[in-house]
């Protein structure tokens, strides 16, 4: 038997199949067994003799799990690990797990043998004294050592024996979104084959999850991750599955399939990838106890011109990889920016070099060429003046600013990039801070980027926040241009600046910020705070931010405490949750601590960082969150304890999938708020709505005219047209239905859409339907009719009241007014509609035409035939004595035009208006016929019968 098992092994290896392969099928099937086992089979098989040693030398690890739920961003991660000490005497077992270094951890428990300690969050400055053996060699902590964002946490303890230790590990993070996804990473890195190896994700999206991935393992700096160029296949034995608003992904090797990943164990990071369903929303306001949430991710904005300057660290230390991946960084970089950028590059090392000097250059392709010959020929050379080569590019850019006639909507920014700290010129971090401070005046965003291990991370972390910006960290190593690449990629597209959100003072309180200079396209603004008034059934936002040349407002009211829509209780996987966790009110927590200590590395005053910590160390040990300024310490539970289960911190249920409702953003001038409230409807008779009825308002002659047209579907009416004078052209597309029983009409027509053309000052159109606005001024915009907003540039105004209407306000002196009609449950012959009703027409000229603008400076007198058909002028004070006699006449514009009296309901049927009709598609009445209105297409802007023109 023992000859047969040793030829297996060397036939095996001969024939060239991994030798950890084989080994590994004999350890799925008995490392679960006995230890000792393991040894005589060491004893027997000497070539493996070796690698069970090793196994016997150290605990083996026989159990590593990690389940994780993410409820709206918000991620709850638990990490167990069972260690197994088979050996004849105690040994020494070390728990380690990367977490991100965003992450708060929020508990950890062991078990030695028959022993259980927990975790306890007390404050730093309380010194940690333990005289038991037993405990911890080592407190558990997390490491100062990062690795691409993330911390080691860290746990030594003596294993007796023949016995095993069990650690519980919880953590908490808050999902950023980049490059338009939410990224969640578990490390996995037991160092050896696991027999039980399990990862499970849940996540809970009530807005809907869209574009899930999970990519193979991330590369490690293990050569045998199994990982193939191109393969974007999850990892083995992965399983994904989802719903609309829920996923579960697990990841559940075995220990063949951990060998053929790696070959001594997984060294790598399982990865998932997702996004929510944002539709025609810029966000999620999310309430919950007494907390909410505020998700701003706007969509479908232009993004806005850049003003750049590169400052490139070229020093001695930059020499080979770091500078050869700097370059092709740049040369992709280059190659994305748009045609509307304008851009310089300076290089630093004791020397300072400016590629064009005095200005910044617009993107063309000679200048992208000549960049690109800059940079191929830096050459590392000398120190690192930090402080001269920041100076330098802040004035570049502030002198472009000043005395250039920049564009207004623009974005102006630094990018720099150093892979060391300063050497020459002012070397004190302090005095640089200080001097980059002053020199960028808030004008403009600072975005650092660090690479290597000798770059000064607290110097480049705090100059990008003290001047708007972000900062990155990346080593030195193969993927380091990709990674520079990603992140330009994530500030490269500023689609808005000066967001600023806003909730009623008397109902919030204690809101994280609510002011963001820059949002750039993929990323994602959140804000939380605390409701005072927990009685209200709404809370109102608002959103204000600038875009183009143009402030958007958006607003709405979000319901408090609706029930429940997607209750996690029953659902498969999230069964277990027993928590009462509100996850809502953590991500409040976990924001306001992130703030404190931003806060508190911003600021010299040692008074101030004093109330920052003390505060920020408070909330910490409420929360229970291991933080700069709190340590997690080992208690005792007692000497028979039971050994912690394997429970899961679970967010409470309650109010998951209420119903959420969004925001969409830009900013407003001061005063804006106060002004927005009043009503905006000014009320008017002259209209088109319903199938259409028509309706003219005569003022001076106290007298209003109606008449129908009856059209075909698709028909596309020119209502407005005074293109050649105030520019303004108003066209509206029919859309049929079927007729009511016994009615007289084949069918009916409603407006569907209606648009609004202007050419003066400047160029733009408006395409409304009931569901959505298009607003095209160079730049599109995509607005949802059911989200309250105004949109305001020099010259236009939209302003949209949920469901309800949009005004459009053309220069101040022209308003139109159309009503959103929307069915809840349509009859056969009804459908979802628009009305259209003028309410200002002064800036119309005289010559302006159209079925309702040929009116608008007109007036009109009613006659009365008698019998002898002598005429008589009537005046409105006789209109009641008319009503009855069919031969009353219209005049209008010298035709004479038979009219009878009915009564009109508009807006909505709140409003009847006495009218006198003309029949027949209002003949007589009009210029020509109404097939002389129709239109080519909807932007046609033709300014008399049969003659066409476009914007």
């Amino acid at each position: 038997m023992i000859l047969w098992l040793w030829l297996c092994w060397g036939f095996s290896t001969s024939a060239g199949q991994p030798d950890s392969e084989l080994m590994a099928r004999y350890l799925e099937e008995k490392l679960m067994a006995d230890y000792s086992i393991m040894e005589q089979v060491a004893r027997r098989v000497p070539r493996q003799a070796r690698f069970l040693q090793r196994l016997e030398t150290r605990p083996r690890m026989s159990e590593f799990s990690v389940k994780s739920t993410i409820i709206s961003r918000y991620a709850f991660t638990t990490v167990s690990c069972t260690m197994v000490n088979s050996g004849s005497e105690a040994r020494e077992g070390v728990f380690e797990m990367q977490i991100p270094a965003a992450a708060f951890i929020s508990n950890f428990t062991m078990s030695i043998g028959n022993k259980t300690y927990y975790g306890e969050v007390t404050g730093k400055e309380k010194k940690h004294s333990s005289d038991d053996k037993a405990r911890p060699k080592k407190p558990p902590s997390p490491t100062d050592a990062r690795e691409n964002g993330y911390e080691t946490f860290k746990a030594s303890v003596f294993i007796p024996r023949k016995m095993q230790a069990k650690f519980l590990l919880h953590y908490e993070e808050l999902l950023q979104r980049r490059l338009g996804k939410y990224e969640y990473t578990v490390s996995i890195r037991p160092q050896q084959l696991v027999g039980r190896l399990r990862v499970e994700v849940n996540i809970l999206e009530n807005s809907g999850i869209v574009s899930l991935e999970v990519p193979p393992l991330r590369n490690s700096k293990h050569k045998g991750n199994g990982k193939v160029e191109g393969d974007v296949s999850p990892p083995p034995s992965t399983v994904v599955g989802h719903t609309k608003t829920l996923a579960k992904v697990t990841f559940n090797p075995s220990v063949v399939e951990q060998s053929r990943i790696a070959r001594n164990g997984i060294l790598g990071d399982f990865i998932i990838r997702y996004d929510v369903n944002r539709e025609l929303s810029v966000g999620d306001v999310q309430i919950l106890n007494g907390y909410f949430v505020h998700y701003f991710a706007p969509t479908d904005l232009p993004p806005l011109p850049k003003n750049v300057v590169f400052v490139l660290d070229s020093s001695a230390s930059m020499v080979g990889t770091k500078l050869k991946q700097t370059k092709e960084a740049l040369f992709t970089i280059l190659q994305d920016l748009r045609p509307e950028d304008h851009f310089n590059i300076i290089g630093f090392s004791n020397r300072i070099k400016v590629w064009q000097q005095d200005q910044l250059v617009p993107v063309t392709p000679n200048n992208i060429r000549d960049a690109k010959k800059y940079i191929h020929n830096m050459s590392p050379t000398g120190g690192t003046n930090i402080n001269g080569a920041l100076q330098t590019g802040a004035k570049l850019l502030n002198d472009y600013i000043a005395q250039n006639d920049i564009d207004a909507r623009s974005v102006s920014l630094i990018i720099f990039l150093t892979d060391g700290r300063p050497t020459v010129g002012e070397t004190q971090s302090s005095r640089i801070l200080s001097n980059t401070k002053d020199a960028i005046r808030d004008k403009f965003c600072l975005f650092t980027i660090g690479i290597g291990n000798d770059v000064d991370h607290k110097l480049l972390e705090r100059m990008a926040l003290e001047n708007c910006g972000m900062t990155r960290h990346f080593q030195e190593d193969e993927d380091a241009a990709s990674h520079l690449k990603g992140f330009y990629d994530e500030i490269g597209t500023p689609l808005l600046s000066d967001i600023r959100v806003d909730y009623p003072e008397d109902n919030v309180e204690q809101v994280t910020q609510n002011f963001f200079p820059n949002y750039f396209n993929g990323s994602e603004i959140i804000i939380a705070g605390k409701l005072i008034n927990r009685t209200s059934d709404s809370l109102h936002v608002e959103v204000t931010a600038s875009n183009s040349k143009k402030y958007i407002l958006l607003k709405t009211d979000v319901a408090i405490d609706l029930p429940s829509r997607n209750d996690i209780r029953g659902v498969p996987g999230l069964e277990d949750g027993k928590g009462d966790k509100n996850y809502i009110e953590r991500a409040w927590s976990y924001l306001t601590i992130k703030e404190l200590l931003n806060s508190r590395l911003k600021t010299d005053d040692n008074q101030e960082k004093d109330y920052l910590m003390e505060k920020a160390k408070s909330m910490a040990l409420t929360y229970n969150f291991v933080t700069p300024f709190t340590v997690l310490k080992m208690r005792e539970a007692g000497l028979h304890s039971e050994p912690p289960h394997e429970e899961f911190i679970s967010p409470s249920t309650d109010g998951i999938g209420e119903k959420l409702q969004s925001v969409q953003g830009h900013k407003a001038p001061p005063g804006i708020r106060g002004q927005q409230d009043k009503q905006r409807i000014k009320i008017s008779k002259t209209s088109a709505d319903g199938d259409p009825h028509f309706v003219i308002d005569f003022p001076s002659s106290k007298l209003s005219v109606c008449f129908n047209i009856d059209g075909e579907p698709g028909d596309i009416l020119r209502l407005v047209s005074d293109h050649k004078e105030s520019g303004v052209t108003v066209n509206g597309q029919l859309i049929g239905a079927p007729a009511p029983p016994n009615g007289h009409k084949k069918h009916r027509t409603y407006f569907s859409t209606i648009t609004i053309l202007s050419n003066k000052p400047e160029r733009s159109y408006l395409e409304i339907t009931p569901k959505r606005i298009i607003l095209d001024d160079g730049e599109r915009l995509l607005l949802s009719c059911d989200r309250s907003a105004v949109v305001r540039s020099s010259s236009l105004e939209v302003s949209i009241s949920a469901n309800s209407n949009i005004t459009v306000t053309i220069r101040d002196t022209i308003s139109f007014v159309i009503l959103i009609h929307h069915y809840k449950k349509p009859a056969p012959y009804q459908r979802n509609h628009l009305g259209f009703y003028i309410s200002n027409s002064e800036g119309l000229s005289s010559d302006s035409h159209g079925l309702l603008g040929q009116f608008l400076n007109h007036e009109v007198k009613l006659l009365q035939q008698s019998l002898n058909t002598s005429r008589q002028q009537v005046g409105q004070n006789q209109t009641e004595a008319l009503k009855p006699n069919p031969t009353n006449t219209l005049k209008v514009k010298g035709r004479l035009v038979p009219v009878v009296w009915k009564q009109r309901r508009i807006y909505n049927g709140q409003q009847e208006v006495d009218c006198w009709f003309a029949k027949n598609n209002a003949d007589k009445l009009i210029d020509g016929s109404y097939k002389d209105y129709l239109a080519s297409h909807p932007f046609d802007t033709g300014t008399g019968f049969g003659t066409i023109n476009s914007l």
